[in-house]
Order: structure tokens, then C-alpha cells, then sequence
């Protein structure tokens, strides 16, 4: 295990030792929105990632889409964005992202997503998205260009469904990720099952809310729906969501709502 643990870090560096390609850098000024709000600190350290997660991940076309530098860029900075606080390479479990160009639909699941090397499927249903705790994660193009190009909707499949990677770390599609201590965990328990139960009886009232009612379905996909309103709305978040967005802020270690606050400000100075 230290061999191949020694091999990865050496072969990770020899990947950054080449530099971020500029055509790169105009993908993502051009159409990822988050990649504006970051500091140049958080700009190099997500190229990094960006780097290395294309050197590593193998990335299929699939529907007659033909994959391209704009496609993969996009996605693994969207992903890498995610876990810009949290220790390094948390997607080694992922070999494939698998790109359709629109819609899928997914037939009848034949295991439990709960069970080992489960997925969250919901079946026959036409889909953005799928994760599966070993092995793919699957992304609808267009789904994945207006998330990153348009945040204010609050619905970003690229963080989805890799939030759905980091919760199923621990081999469980529960909800909750590997977190960083007790406390944390003991807060996150509290605060996720409350709004969980007022998310899932808010939508069974038919009450309109912020987050997603998508989330009502169960704690793994709370979770993710939960993640997708903290990267995209985080204001809204903090303001309706305060015990929220501060236990998923200590776990992303990640202030996402300071970090718009100060892109406004810089913007409105202009």
C-alpha cells in the first residue's frame, strides 16, 4: 500500500509540474461562475485538482456525444470546487465520468442503494445524473453547462452527484460523510434530521421551499440536495437555513456564503 501510495504522489506531481493550460483557464472564466468567486489561492489549488482528476479519471462520451476539453474541464473543476477544503483526492474510488449529451432514462435497479456498491437509481425515471459508490459517475451535459453557468437556479448536477461520492466514503448512502470529529457529528445528526422531517412534512403539505423537495426522498439525497444549495445560493441558505449552512460549511470547511458576499461587494465597487 505505501508503494502504490508513493507511485500516485509521484506520478500526481510529474501531472502538476506541467501548467494549467491557459485555453483551460477562458473554459472556466467563460462558463463557471463559481471559479469568478474565488481567491487566486482557491484558483490554483482547484486547477490542481482539475489537473490531476482529468489525468486520472476516464472520461466517456456516451449518446453520440463527442467529448471535448470544455466538457471535461467544466466537470472536474465543478468537482473539485466541492472538496476545495477537504483532504486531498476524496474521489479515488472513481474511475469513469460517463457524459451523455441530454436525458436518460434508467431502467428498474436490481439491488437496494443501500446495498455494497449501490447507486442512487430511482427507477425508470428520466435522470441528470447517477452515482455509484465504486467504479462511475454519471452526467448529463446539458444539465451540467447551465448549473455551472447559471447558480441562481440552485440546481447543479455535478455537485449532486458528488456529493452523493463523498456520503457513500463510508460505504453507506446515508446522508453523512465522513466528518471531521465527534462534535461535528453530533451536531450534524441533530441538525440534519430536523430539517430533513421539516423538508419531507413541508412537501407533503405542498409547501413551496428553498431547498429542493427532491431532498424529501431520503437523507442521502437531502444531503446532496443540500450541498448543491449551499454551493449555489448560499445567501439564501444562511438566511433560511442557519444550522444548516453552518454545519455543512465546518464539514466543506468552505464559507461559501462570505465568499459571494465578497464577490458582490467587489463587483458593485467596480
Amino acid at each position: 500500500m505505501a508503494m502504490l501510495n508513493w507511485l500516485k504522489e509521484r506520478r500526481r506531481g510529474k501531472i502538476l509540474q506541467e501548467p494549467f493550460p491557459c485555453h483551460w483557464r477562458d473554459i472556466l472564466q467563460e462558463n463557471l461562475v463559481h471559479y469568478k468567486y474565488l481567491s487566486e489561492d482557491e484558483k490554483k489549488t482547484v486547477e490542481d485538482l482539475s489537473q490531476v482528476f482529468i489525468a486520472e479519471k476516464n472520461f466517456e462520451g456516451c449518446g453520440g456525444l463527442e467529448l471535448n476539453d470544455t466538457i471535461r474541464v467544466i466537470i472536474a473543476a465543478q468537482a473539485s470546487l466541492l472538496v476545495l477544503g477537504l483532504p486531498l483526492f476524496q474521489y479515488s474510488n472513481i474511475d469513469s465520468v460517463l457524459v451523455y449529451p441530454t436525458t436518460v432514462t434508467i431502467p428498474p435497479a436490481r439491488q437496494s442503494v443501500f446495498s455494497m456498491g449501490g447507486s442512487i437509481i430511482p427507477d425508470q425515471q428520466q435522470v441528470l445524473g447517477l452515482a455509484w459508490q465504486q467504479g462511475a459517475v454519471v452526467l448529463v451535459w446539458d444539465a451540467v453547462l447551465s448549473g455551472a453557468r447559471h447558480p441562481e437556479r440552485g440546481h447543479n448536477v455535478v455537485y449532486h452527484e458528488f456529493a452523493h461520492i463523498l456520503d457513500m466514503r463510508d460505504g453507506r448512502a446515508d446522508g453523512t460523510p465522513e466528518l471531521h470529529s465527534r462534535e461535528l457529528y453530533m451536531q450534524w445528526v441533530k441538525t440534519f434530521t430536523e430539517e430533513f422531517l421539516r423538508l419531507r412534512q413541508e412537501t407533503e403539505r405542498g409547501q413551496s421551499t428553498l431547498l429542493d423537495s427532491y431532498g424529501s426522498l431520503n437523507e442521502a439525497e437531502f444531503f446532496a440536495v443540500a450541498t448543491e444549495l449551499f454551493f449555489d445560493r448560499p445567501l439564501k441558505m444562511q438566511d433560511e437555513y442557519q444550522r444548516l449552512y453552518q454545519v455543512l460549511s465546518s464539514y466543506y470547511q468552505q464559507d461559501t456564503a462570505d465568499r459571494e458576499r465578497h464577490y458582490r461587494q467587489l463587483e458593485g465597487d467596480k
